[in-house]
């Protein structure tokens, strides 16, 4: 005689497919994307006047704004100036970041000016740096690289003096030049700090160049805001504002990439 089958109790019983599905991250994120969607709408059409953006405005206008050259080379001219920012800031603040980690007498007479400066807030020096620079797009190369270079700098001098000492001490033992020391053991362990830096500097990097050109009224993704806004069209400013956020968030899935791909010891997730 067989026993009767008796039915299942465990969790996988008690707790039904749909409620996985609701409960899964994308659904969740896409309800709250809707929601706020929709309350955006609604609130524009109730209490705010006509010219004020609204998702269905955007979504009416946007290809028209993405297709139109003189948006193009606005956004181009804008993230041409982060990229070349970036750039020109990761080699600098790297070499000086190493620097003030490894030698003491660089780290002690330069850290007060690097925090400082990293504390001082761009809009302040704008005046200062179109007196410099002139009222054109050098001016706004200069604000990007002193948005980016001091992240970059900080981090790469608090990666290069975390370096665990054991590997300093393999290296001196087997006579290693200060070159391989440098590129083989220092620049390595650095890395994950390095690449935070480079995702600070890169967000602080996209704000100083639309500060600047608010500040200067060159041509860019920030005179195009400026522009439309004070012209009522607050659809086509609010599609620049996508792009500028778009930027910013495929460069955040690159840094992630990279740090998956090359450093996957570095993470804990």
């Amino acid at each position: 005689m067989t026993a009767p089958v008796l039915p299942e109790t465990g969790p996988a019983a008690a707790r039904p497919l749909w409620r996985d599905w609701i409960e899964s991250p994308l659904f969740l994120k896409s309800t709250a994307g809707i929601v706020l969607l929709l309350l955006w709408e609604g609130t524009v059409r109730a209490f705010a006047p006509s010219y004020v953006a609204r998702p269905s405005g955007i979504v009416r206008i946007f290809t028209t704004v993405i297709g139109d050259p003189q948006f193009l080379a606005a956004a181009g001219a804008t993230l041409w100036a982060v990229a070349k920012g970036l750039l020109v800031s990761l080699v600098l603040g790297t070499l000086v970041g190493f620097a003030m980690g490894r030698i003491n007498m660089m780290e002690r007479g330069l850290r007060y000016y690097v925090n400082s400066l990293f504390a001082t807030p761009m809009v302040a020096i704008l005046p200062l740096v179109t007196l410099w620079f002139g009222y054109n797009a050098d001016a706004r190369f200069a604000i990007v690289v002193f948005a980016a270079f001091f992240s970059i700098t900080i981090n790469a001098c608090d990666g290069a003096r975390s370096v665990p000492l054991e590997y300093l001490e393999v290296a001196n033992s087997f006579r290693a030049r200060p070159f391989h020391t440098l590129f083989d053991i220092i620049f390595p362990a650095s890395l994950p700090y390095l690449l935070a830096g480079v995702r600070l500097a890169a967000g602080r990097a996209l704000v100083g160049a639309v500060v600047a050109e608010f500040f200067v009224s060159i041509p860019g993704l920030g005179y195009y805001i400026l522009y439309n806004s004070r012209t009522f069209k607050h659809n086509e400013a609010f599609v620049a504002v996508i792009v500028l956020v778009a930027a910013g968030v495929s460069f955040e899935v690159l840094m992630n990439w990279l740090t998956r791909r090359y450093l996957p010891w570095s993470r804990r997730d």
